[in-house]
């Protein structure tokens, strides 16, 4: 039945006191349970982004004009991460909401380009590995373009050879991911944007994840292979801030090499009683608020901050591992460049281990492509809770090989 808008208003704190009850069965992400859709860098950092976020509650992002603070502390990040990902003087970018947004203004502005030197394409399309995240599909039905996806290599990474056996004359964008989201590898990126030199195709890489851990995990002494602009022929990245930059939700950056490219995500209008209307990226009003959270935990944790949060991450993920390999009857997925884990327990149904693991309290998502338990990205709050996690899947296969046993003897 449909919710209706209640007469009476109930008091605040009976409001409070209301969502507390709504959300008691939400999963605690905070004691570790799941590092699925919460990227925690720690209690002093989430202070940080709330009170930035606070702060800037009420104030519309499209209003730059009557809050020129928000202009320059988006200004302070669009720079700040074009830093991180080696861009050079005529780079720039926009903010989006998400992921999704910033890869959407990124093909739109492969789009445009391709639709300016080709205006006879017909319906274009674009080719990406089968890891790449749906939201290049998401993208490319608002935008009229064609997706094709290609297969893996056995280590999860993009095979180049077989993207350039679907590039045709109506191909205009190539893509690889660093990580991709299933397998925490990235893809070969230099092979994919040697591909896009020699085609003359946009290139994209979606960093997502890994634009603001990679550059830090490698102070901290890990091995990422190249994606950013360094790689000559990469066009555009993807960024999200309210990853591994642990800014409030909904923070993302969507990047690019030159601003020529300006026009396809800055729309103005000025046929309009009012007068002229303009905007950068797909919304109109914005929420100040994750901007700033975005600009004050960049600020308060610099490139030391952060290096020091991926050294914990990537020892919280090494713990990880090890612990799951120790486990009689559990293999890993892969190799990951990055802290992205998944685990395999062959021989035995993956919805069965996923629903005993969800009974022990933790948030479980199953994979498809192999059949694993995907953990997602390592964050600080899996640190506490490595042993109990481990001795927890240990128990869950160690029991379910018994019951296979008992029913195998039972037939």
């Amino acid at each position: 039945m449909r919710s209706t808008l209640p007469l009476h208003g109930l008091s605040a704190e009976a409001v409070t006191e209301e969502l507390m009850r709504t959300k008691s069965n939400d999963v605690d992400w905070r004691s570790g349970r799941t590092n699925l859709y919460v990227q925690f860098g720690g209690d002093d950092v989430l202070d940080v982004a709330k009170r930035a976020a606070h702060l800037y509650f009420s104030e519309n992002a499209h209003g730059v004009a009557a809050f020129p603070s928000v202009a320059r502390l988006q200004q302070d990040v669009l720079d700040w991460m074009l830093g991180l990902v080696g861009a050079g003087p005529f780079a720039d970018g926009c903010f989006a909401a998400s992921g999704s947004e910033s890869i959407l203004v990124s093909l739109k502005a492969a789009r445009d380009w391709a639709r300016q030197r080709r205006p006879d394409i017909g319906v274009p399309k674009i080719v990406v590995p089968q890891s790449a995240h749906p939201a290049f599909d998401k993208a490319a039905g608002i935008l009229d373009l064609e997706v094709v996806r290609t297969p893996l290599h056995a280590d999860y990474r993009a095979d180049v050879a077989a993207m350039e056996a679907r590039i045709c004359s109506r191909t205009i964008m190539v893509v690889g991911s660093a990580p991709q989201f299933g397998h925490g590898v990235v893809d070969p990126i230099e092979e994919i944007a040697a591909l896009g030199v020699h085609h003359n195709l946009w290139v994209h890489v979606d960093a997502c994840i890994g634009a603001l851990i990679a550059p830090f995990a490698r102070k901290a002494g890990a091995t990422v292979p190249a994606f950013d602009f360094g790689v000559e022929g990469v066009r555009s990245i993807s960024a999200d801030l309210h990853k591994y930059g642990f800014a409030a939700k909904g923070a993302s950056v969507a990047l690019f090499r030159h601003r020529c490219w300006r026009p396809s995500y800055a729309f103005e209008f000025d046929d309009w009683p009012i007068g002229s209307y303009g905007s950068v990226g797909l919304a109109g009003t914005r929420s100040a608020a994750p901007i700033a959270a975005a600009w004050a935990v960049m600020r308060y944790l610099g490139e030391e901050g952060y290096t020091r949060i991926a050294a914990e991450i990537l020892e919280i993920s090494r713990r990880l591992r090890t612990g799951l390999e120790a486990v009689d009857g559990v293999t890993l997925v892969g190799a990951p460049d990055l802290p992205v884990i998944a685990w395999r327990a062959p021989g035995l149904p993956i919805q069965r281990v996923a629903e005993a693991m969800t009974a022990k309290g933790w948030f479980v998502r199953p994979m498809a492509r192999p059949q694993a338990i995907h953990m997602g990205m390592i964050t600080l709050h899996q640190g506490p809770v490595v042993e109990a996690y481990t001795a927890d899947v240990a128990e869950v296969i160690a029991a379910l090989h018994q019951t296979e046993r008992a029913e195998g003897g039972q037939e």
